[in-house]
């Protein structure tokens, strides 16, 4: 492919409207006839970012299981490795309670679907948004009972903005450790590869060009090169663009300070 990406994660409709795309069966084989045809080893979708599970409003979490649903769906009929989604914001609502309404609508979302994995990640901002650090992602999975096709997506400039240290080898092990002793290493089914437009532990979700943000090149390569996610789909989602080669300039640079920070370690 002119992007040379091994993976890559698409938007099964418009991410920021309700109404669905429809597909055929035919749509949905020629999808896959087409990955078989490429060199992509791993497709994931993004959920519409309009998507809210933690909110008290009915008609909210009712338009937010419809559409969550039927990017389970499309993934299963693509042979997606999973579908990603933002949880929702609980705004000024009580912790507690939206853990609980989140983990009833993934249970619902789970049951009405097949197959597909359903990856929570997690985030950065205000508002209260859920999933901002692995004890939230925990309690989430737990309330949504613990699913063997749930699973998390963790996203570097979401961890940097919500004010994790993982610029060196040392504090990235230290984040993986506490990573894989409350959700479990095998929970983890994706990365999201992002510098950051905002300073660490601004609770802001900026992203910027991979090697040009707050994060920069010497805080990106302990994450790209960090040995227990060696198995994972890494998708980058800096800066939208239509232009291959500013893609493609993405993808190796990934890849250079990934093996720069093998080499250093």
């Amino acid at each position: 492919m002119e992007r040379e990406a091994d993976a890559i994660q698409i938007f099964n409709q418009s991410p920021r409207a309700w109404r669905p795309t429809r597909y055929t069966d035919n749509d949905l084989a020629a999808f896959r006839e087409a990955r078989a045809d490429s060199r992509i080893e791993s497709v994931v979708i993004h959920a519409i970012y309009l998507i809210n599970l933690a909110t008290t409003d009915r008609e909210l979490r009712r338009r937010s299981m419809t559409s969550l649903t039927h990017a389970l769906e499309i993934g299963a009929g693509i042979g997606a490795d999973g579908v990603v989604v933002h949880a929702g914001s609980r705004l000024d609502k009580p912790h507690a309670a939206a853990v609980k309404r989140v983990g009833r609508e993934v249970r619902r979302a789970l049951e009405a679907t097949d197959r597909c994995p359903l990856l929570l990640e997690n985030t950065a901002g205000t508002q209260g948004p859920l999933g901002r650090n692995f004890d939230e992602l925990a309690d989430m999975l737990d309330a949504a009972g613990g699913d063997e096709r749930l699973g998390v997506c963790i996203d570097c400039c979401h961890l940097f903005a919500s004010g994790f240290e993982i610029g060196t080898p040392e504090a990235m092990r230290h984040v993986v450790d506490e990573l894989d002793a409350k959700l479990g290493r095998d929970r983890v089914r994706c990365l999201h590869v992002n510098d950051s437009a905002a300073p660490q532990g601004s609770n802001r979700d900026r992203h910027a060009d991979l090697g040009s943000g707050e994060m920069g090149k010497a805080g990106l390569r302990p994450f790209l090169s960090e040995r227990r996610f060696d198995d994972l789909p890494a998708l980058i989602e800096t800066n939208k663009s239509d232009d291959p080669e500013h893609d493609r300039n993405e993808v190796r640079m990934a890849r250079r300070l990934r093996r720069e920070g093998l080499q250093r370690r």
